[in-house]
């Protein structure tokens, strides 16, 4: 008998974002995008900034920031435990755009007292929380 759908639960040090079963989940590890699909060998790596795009038993789709963390991935559950993990739909887009504005200004600034690593993780951030909410936007229209 093929496995059609894995338990997912996705959680922060927060609140628990998602719990159920799926069909599918695209996260990006560490070494790049993965997908995880029932039947997926087991895994464990760290995660970079980036969405979580869960594709749910019913076909639907669920959106998801995380700013990094772990996943594993075992023969009938993945779990992705974040630092931090929105909703897509609890964004606040014109916040992202300000805070990715001043991380690109701490960046082109040429003065001593700038920390550029700081500058360039924020402005990360920030670009991976606008694609989250690009990708939302495109799965309502």
């Amino acid at each position: 008998m093929a496995l059609f759908t894995v338990n997912l639960s996705v959680v922060s040090a927060e609140e628990s974002l998602f719990s159920g079963s799926i069909k599918s989940l695209q996260i990006t590890g560490s070494e790049g995008e993965l997908g995880i699909m029932p039947g997926h060998a087991p895994l464990l790596t760290s995660l970079k900034p980036g969405m979580a795009l869960i594709t749910k038993e019913d076909g639907t789709e669920e959106v998801i920031y995380l700013s990094g963390g772990m996943l594993e991935v075992q023969p009938n559950n993945v779990i992705v435990l974040a630092d931090v993990a929105t909703r897509s739909a609890d964004l606040d887009e014109q916040a992202i755009l300000d805070a990715k504005q001043r991380a690109e200004d701490n960046i082109n600034k040429n003065t001593d007292g700038v920390d550029f690593a700081a500058a360039a993780a924020d402005l990360a951030r920030a670009e991976a929380q606008l694609r989250v909410i690009q990708a939302s936007k495109k799965k309502v229209n």
